[in-house]
């Protein structure tokens, strides 16, 4: 084959088809990119990120994520029938951030702005959504992917090395690859979501508003101003209600909604719905060969929790960065094992954590909203990947996996998420800045940070690594606030002193102490070692020829 178009074939264009393109892109992969809606979907639909999802954001570049996104408002629950305030409830308690977690708590951002902000960075490699392209079908062999491709009844045939399909819960990727979706559709949980603008007397913006309960019927309303300055997002629930019947009539919609707010309402325009019933499901395995999935192509939940969505993007950056190594020749293809050796665990344990949610919040009728730590998904891990090593760790045969834990801070392992550090002095410029560790971490690269209490300890690690292609292996030295540096003549791309400790802290370093941290490209702590025996350990993994 001759592949002087895109290596890779993105089929989906949500949040994690883009996450998925965006990644290769800045890893500089060029990908195609199809989705076979006519046009970009419209909708809130999943709108929480949690704090992970905001650090991924973060090592992509996309701060719009970070400055657009909002806190929850309260929910407000009434008296029956009545306007009359029953109780207030925070659907997740405010968390100041930290030095070592900066993206702290729950925000809200729409889907469909969260789209336009992607494929907004895509148009920067001068790669844009091909709307109204469907795959048809595809067959595979040792070297490529020959897809079948649609648009507007013409056929087209397309030849790449790699499919990502992220193409949702129906889509054909999974389908064709012939992967099990084990699990089960629920019935107690179904409701009619959707986007709509309207006002009420006595309806404020600062509350998201609950009318009735989920024993009978049940109404929703959460003020987004993405929408409009009268819009929000409505769900309705409750047994009592033909939802199938009323997600058929936008008539049944206005309806039913004016009848469980309790004042005047002049409903303006219903922007987009859906029906949506639950299904817990995932994949026996997340690929085939040379093709994958990602998102709702390989598992599906009750929205409660708000994981979906962040597992999804997840799913696509710990998916990107290895494939890009691969593509460039960098790493045998085997280290493609570990995506789904890697998300499988989480996956599973997450589908467990939703479901316990789902079934509190029916067993409560509703009116149980708070959300435990876990849901940050800070705490996330892959210590059990053959990928990861970490030598202050005594191995334990058939160790328990834990991969969905809350964050423990007094404890830090490879293959957990690797914490920030801000106010880091970056010497040895003409002009002397401050940094943070998160700026150094990015989708491309690896970061070797080397804790050494001077300059002079940490050269003989420095020299020894000197080797590494820097294009995708970067060089730290981070020295105490005590350090005193004289000279910066060092084979590290940056010196670093930890003026106020914060790195120190999170990183767990004692005085005195020699240790290396290896910073996968997707944030996580790839290896903790002694020094250049095991850095070279650690990478002799993922590099081939080291």
């Amino acid at each position: 084959m001759n592949f002087v178009h895109p290596p890779v074939l993105i089929v989906g264009a949500g949040p994690v088809g883009l996450v998925a393109a965006l990644t290769l892109l800045q890893n500089g992969i060029s990908v195609r990119i199809i989705d076979k809606d006519p046009h970009p979907r419209i909708g809130q639909r999943g709108t929480g990120i949690w704090p992970r999802s905001r650090e991924l954001y973060n090592f992509l570049g996309v701060s719009e994520v970070i400055s657009l996104a909002k806190p929850a408002p309260p929910i407000r629950f009434y008296k029956p029938g009545t306007l009359e305030t029953l109780k207030d409830l925070v659907l997740v308690p405010h968390v100041e951030p930290t030095p070592a977690i900066p993206f702290n708590g729950h925000r809200s951002i729409g889907q469909q702005l969260l789209d336009v902000i992607l494929r907004r960075h895509l148009e920067k490699f001068s790669c844009s959504v091909e709307m109204g392209t469907e795959l048809r079908s595809f067959e595979q062999s040792d070297e490529g992917v020959t897809a079948v491709l649609a648009k507007n009844g013409i056929s087209e045939t397309f030849d790449a090395k790699w499919i990502i399909g992220a193409d949702g819960a129906k889509g054909i990727v999974r389908k064709q690859l012939g992967l099990t979706f084990l699990g089960e559709t629920r019935d107690d949980g179904q409701m009619v979501t959707g986007d709509i603008r309207l006002t009420g007397v006595g309806l404020d913006r600062l509350h998201w508003h609950q009318f009735g309960n989920i024993d009978e019927r049940g109404l929703s309303l959460r003020p987004t101003d993405e929408i409009g300055d009268d819009g929000w997002q409505f769900f309705l629930f409750g047994r009592e209600l033909d939802l199938t019947k009323i997600a058929e009539s936008e008539k049944l919609v206005f309806e039913t909604i004016v009848s469980l707010i309790p004042t005047e309402i002049s409903v303006n325009k219903l922007v987009w719905m859906s029906y949506f019933r639950p299904n817990i499901r995932m994949v026996n395995k997340f690929s085939e060969g040379r093709v994958f999935v990602a998102g709702d192509a390989a598992h599906v939940h009750s929205p409660t929790g708000g994981q979906g969505l962040n597992s999804g993007v997840q799913d696509a950056f710990n998916l990107g960065w290895k494939l890009a190594l691969v593509q460039k020749g960098l790493t045998d293809k085997s280290l493609l094992e570990t995506y789904s050796a890697e998300r499988l665990p989480v996956i599973s344990e997450m589908l467990g954590v939703t479901t316990s949610i789902l079934n509190k919040t029916i067993a409560s009728k509703g009116a149980r909203f708070e959300r435990s730590p876990i849901l940050f998904m800070l705490g996330i891990n892959c210590r059990f990947s053959t990928i990861v090593l970490d030598e202050f760790v005594t191995s334990v045969e058939e160790k328990p996996i834990n991969a969905y834990g809350v964050l423990d801070e007094e404890h830090l392992e490879a293959g957990d998420r690797a914490p920030d550090a801000p106010n880091m002095l970056q010497v040895g410029r003409a002009e002397p800045g401050a940094t943070t560790l998160f700026s150094l971490y990015r989708p491309w690269y690896h970061t070797i940070l080397v804790f050494a209490p001077s300059l002079a300890d940490a050269t003989p690690i420095l020299g020894a690594l000197e080797t590494y292609d820097k294009s995708v292996v970067r060089l730290a030295v981070v020295l105490p606030s005590s350090a005193s540096v004289t000279s910066v003549a060092s084979p590290a791309d940056l010196v670093l002193v930890d003026q106020e400790g914060h790195a120190y802290s999170a990183y767990l370093m004692e005085a005195g102490q020699t240790k290396v941290f290896v910073i996968r490209p997707d944030g996580v702590i790839g290896a903790i070692v002694h020094g250049t025996e095991g850095v070279k350990k650690y990478f002799s993994k993922i590099f081939v020829d080291t």
